[in-house]
């Protein structure tokens, strides 16, 4: 089966199981949206929906987070990783929000990228989710799955990116990378499949189906 043929059945599937897809980390707006994304690297969404919330009680707008002293912000976030620089981040981010773009998110990779503690996949997240433009972010489970369906090397991160973007229409992206996240999380995790075990590995690559041992009666 080639490549595009893959990522057809890829993307039929995906669009099967998964026909909505809401933003797993809670957010209001664009800002919020960009903190939850910067507060869940190296952490579990679940994690980081648990403290959101007070969080964005105390600073729900840059101007009510940059008026927040780093260790109330440590003190909201204490039980993530990272914690005592993603506070400083979060901080430092929210005065820079309001010295560079007047309290607003801009709304291009090279300003996001700018902002401390934002990298490409955090910015193609804001950018894909709050404001519509076609990104790809490829997190841990995108780059795992890529590689296991055939449809990227793996050598990096950002080569599975450049993949995925060449493979699929750019009007899917969006939606796309979020139905692949949900898919590898629910059904071809790391440990619950190896490449034969999940239905779209086995429909992908049916000879990779590892032999049925028959057991002597």
């Amino acid at each position: 089966m080639r490549q595009r043929e893959r990522a057809e059945i890829v993307r039929q599937r995906l669009e099967q199981h998964y026909p909505t897809t809401p933003v797993p980390l809670d957010h209001g707006d664009a800002f919020t949206l960009l903190i939850a994304v910067l507060l869940s690297a190296q952490c579990t969404d679940k994690k980081v929906n648990e403290v959101t919330p007070a969080l964005f009680a105390a600073g729900p707008t840059p101007q009510a987070m940059a008026a927040l002293a780093e260790t109330t912000i440590f003190g909201h976030i204490r039980q993530l990783g990272l914690a005592k620089t993603k506070a400083r981040n979060v901080k430092r981010l929210a005065e820079l929000l309001l010295e560079r773009h007047g309290g607003e998110v801009p709304a291009t990779f090279q300003a996001l990228e700018a902002l401390p503690g934002v990298g490409h996949k955090t910015a193609s997240v804001v950018m894909a989710q709050a404001f519509g433009v076609p990104a790809f972010p490829v997190d841990t489970h995108i780059h795992r799955l890529a590689q296991r369906w055939g449809l990227s090397s793996g050598v990096s991160v950002k080569r599975t990116e450049t993949d995925l973007k060449h493979l699929f229409p750019k009007h899917v992206w969006n939606k796309l990378h979020l139905q692949i996240i949900f898919y590898g999380r629910e059904f071809c995790t790391a440990r619950g499949c190896d490449g034969t075990r999940c239905p779209l590995c086995r429909e992908l690559f049916p000879k990779r189906r590892k032999p049925v041992l028959l057991q002597r009666p």
